[in-house]
């Protein structure tokens, strides 16, 4: 089960002109855009493991960088990443994992050996998911999109003790769900197209990652998903 819900005031965020905060002062930051579907991945995990109080958000202007966040904290100069024990761990993927590895809270990694398999493929499909995705956006979205979206509809029936990938919610619905999110809103916007119409169990799956507050907890206006996409991809 997920830690008890806590609501937050949000931080605003950091632009250009921004002081950095008291950098590796032993405070355990976690970097975010709220906009970003990388970094809400590991705000999720946050929430879900009821660090809201251990580690501070700190959210960046992604339009509008400070300068001392590349210089002093994340030389990528991308979100998120997660300042800990005077180190600085990057890349979604191995933001999440490293919360739910070194910190308390639910787990959100398996202990099947089954599982813990099938989990790995499918954080390493990410990336091939995505990019199949966002390349789809030059071309016809729906006919080229639609393979990797039926390969998610068929993963989600491998194990049939909850709606979840691996059955219980863990780190696989939260790679995957924020660009869901995202694509969700894109494909009914700009083509009106439901990415999950003929997929019930995605249905089923994107219904109940909804309720999970760690997750509502992140969302944002899905307008400002919808025009951010809109200026990205369909830009001339």
């Amino acid at each position: 089960m997920a830690a008890a819900s806590v609501q937050e005031n949000l931080p605003p965020s950091l632009e250009a002109t921004s002081d950095p905060p008291p950098l590796f002062d032993g405070t355990t930051r976690l970097y975010i855009a709220y906009v970003c579907p990388f970094a809400q991945r590991a705000w999720i995990t946050r929430n879900y493991k009821g660090l809201q109080d251990s580690i501070k958000l700190v959210a960046i202007k992604l339009q509008s960088r400070p300068a001392w966040y590349k210089e002093k904290v994340y030389a990528a100069n991308t979100v998120p990443s997660l300042e800990h024990n005077g180190k600085i761990i990057g890349e979604s993927l191995d933001v999440i994992k490293y919360l739910d590895s070194n910190f308390e809270g639910p787990s959100l990694s398996p202990n099947d050996p089954a599982k813990k398999e099938f989990a790995e493929e499918l954080i390493a499909y990410t990336d091939t998911f995505t990019k199949t995705v966002f390349s789809s956006f030059k071309g016809d979205p729906i006919k080229e999109s639609g393979p990797v979206f039926d390969h998610i509809e068929e993963a989600l029936h491998k194990f049939d003790d909850g709606p979840f990938f691996l059955g219980q919610f863990s780190l696989v619905d939260i790679a995957f769900i924020t660009f869901f999110e995202r694509f969700h809103i894109f494909f009914s916007g700009v083509w009106k197209h439901d990415i999950t119409a003929g997929r019930p169990k995605l249905t089923k799956w994107i219904e109940e990652v909804n309720k999970i507050d760690a997750y509502k907890q992140t969302k944002i206006d899905p307008n400002e998903h919808l025009e951010t996409f809109k200026a990205r991809f369909l830009a001339k």
